[in-house]
């Protein structure tokens, strides 16, 4: 069984911005060992880029929606290029 190493660019609506949103998928891309990076958008959307493991990056999905502060109403993720990239930074 070999692991699928993608990349997703996702943009996310809800209340996600002013709760913590950003320093979330911050520790939790670190604990997963994903890469990317995560910034907030003018129109109060979040946009992120994450690469990792398939299965960690749904993993992170599913932890922000248990979360009682976080809400996300609507997502558009789009598989991109997986770079040579380490670390997980906010923009």
């Amino acid at each position: 069984m070999s692991i699928e190493i993608i990349r997703q660019h996702i943009y996310i609506s809800g209340r996600v911005q002013g709760v913590g949103f950003r320093f979330r998928v911050m520790q939790f891309a670190n604990q997963f060992k994903l890469a990317g990076w995560v910034r907030n958008l003018d129109d109060g959307r979040v946009e992120m880029e994450l690469q990792g493991e398939r299965e960690k990056i749904d993993h992170l999905f599913d932890i922000l929606k248990g979360d009682r502060f976080i809400v996300i109403s609507h997502y558009e993720a789009d598989l991109v290029p997986v770079r040579h990239e380490s670390g997980f930074q906010i923009r």
